[in-house]
């Protein structure tokens, strides 16, 4: 049997029971994922899947309902009030 390492890592409960569900369906322990996804991270030398942050949209006016257009309103005069802007030049 080969020599093993111990890793240790903090996962939100409800992340870790719903994987576990899909993991035992496919009849894999949680340890041969983990120990998967680390031989993809050297075999890609990096991380085996893509990471993106989601694309951020201007907000259209016409698609905000009028509280909606309200509530943004205020947080923009709130910012400006309180001096997060940026100055354009």
């Amino acid at each position: 049997m080969a020599r093993s390492s111990n890793i240790f890592a903090r996962v939100e409960p409800e992340i870790k029971e719903q994987a576990e569900q899909v993991l035992d369906q496919l009849g894999i322990p949680m340890s041969n994922a983990i120990g998967l996804f680390l031989r993809q991270v050297v075999m890609q030398r990096g991380i085996p899947f893509e990471m993106k942050l989601p694309k951020s949209h201007p907000l259209a006016v016409s698609s905000l309902s009028e509280a909606q257009f309200n509530a943004e309103i205020e947080k923009g005069l709130t910012d400006l009030a309180s001096g997060k802007v940026v100055k354009v030049k």
